[in-house]
């Protein structure tokens, strides 16, 4: 079963023309009107999947989870190879869970507090050749990796989900995130000479060919801009697909809008083209 999406439904920054795209989606109603969450969310289906012949690691950070593990480890299709799940200290049975629900989980425990070092540490211990990362609370539908798949086997280097085009939205937009995102978004398709229509979005998937060439040095939630700046820099192929946010399911979010946004912003700015290159920055810099 799929379905096709209109050309328009993907940006392409880097490249021309842009190929056939086909695969499910989840249904685009997640809440009704009212604001309310539907208990009718898209659920695993054995004819779900995407042909590849490359391996695809699964890379999922998480602290304090366990009530959305469950539902995260459901969606996930079976063209992943590897999960892991990257435990940054968590107080509740956030791995227990995980291994309840994945007895084929790899759990590590992050080096260093911060997002960043938890995705860093996910990286270095995935084996596949295709690297998906994704946050743990619900909010990204596992569903949509065979998207990211489908560019990846079709030339590009490093796919990104972004809620602001045709088939992507969000439902856990604040203003103030709203707002930091495009401003943030401004700044990094004016210093990069690009056309991305999202940013601050930490669903991504990428060769792990290229993990050298991202070299990746954030600690916190400025990864996310980090490996974006870093693939452009790098030249690398880069292609959006349409991507739904999806209210986190239980918990509060780690994100700190205002303080994480001017990680960000200095993250660009750092390492915008024609500045120093940031394998030559002191560490105290850093």
């Amino acid at each position: 079963m799929s379905t096709t999406l209109p050309t328009d439904a993907v940006r392409y920054p880097y490249a021309g023309r842009a190929p056939d795209h086909n695969g499910d989606h989840p249904n685009r109603r997640a809440a009704d009107l009212d604001g309310r969450r539907r208990t009718d969310r898209p659920s695993r289906r054995a004819g779900d999947g995407v042909v590849t012949t490359h391996t695809v690691s699964l890379v999922i950070p998480a602290h304090n989870e366990a009530r959305n593990i469950p539902w995260v480890f459901e969606q996930i299709p079976r063209c992943v190879d590897e999960v892991i799940l990257v435990d940054g200290a968590s107080s509740d049975a956030t791995v227990p869970m995980a291994r309840y629900c994945l007895p084929t989980v790899r759990s590590v425990q992050q080096r260093g507090p911060g997002k960043g070092n938890a995705l860093r540490t996910g990286f270095a211990a995935a084996t596949g050749e295709y690297v998906v990362m994704m946050d743990a609370d619900g909010s990204m539908w596992p569903g949509e990796i065979p998207h990211f798949l489908h560019f990846l086997d079709n030339g590009f280097d490093f796919v990104k989900g972004s809620r602001c085009i045709a088939g992507g939205g969000s439902l856990d937009f604040t203003r103030v995130r709203s707002l930091g995102n495009r401003a943030l978004l401004a700044v990094v398709n004016k210093l990069y000479d690009t056309r991305l229509t999202d940013l601050c979005y930490g669903y991504c998937a990428f060769r792990r060919s290229f993990l050298d060439a991202l070299d990746l040095r954030s600690t916190g939630f400025e990864i996310e801009a980090e490996m974006v700046a870093h693939a452009l820099r790098s030249g690398l192929r880069i292609a959006e697909v349409p991507s739904l946010e999806l209210p986190r399911r239980s918990g509060r979010s780690h994100l700190h809008a205002v303080s994480d946004g001017r990680r960000v912003l200095r993250t660009l700015i750092a390492e915008r083209p024609g500045a120093r290159s940031p394998a030559a920055a002191p560490a105290g810099e850093r």
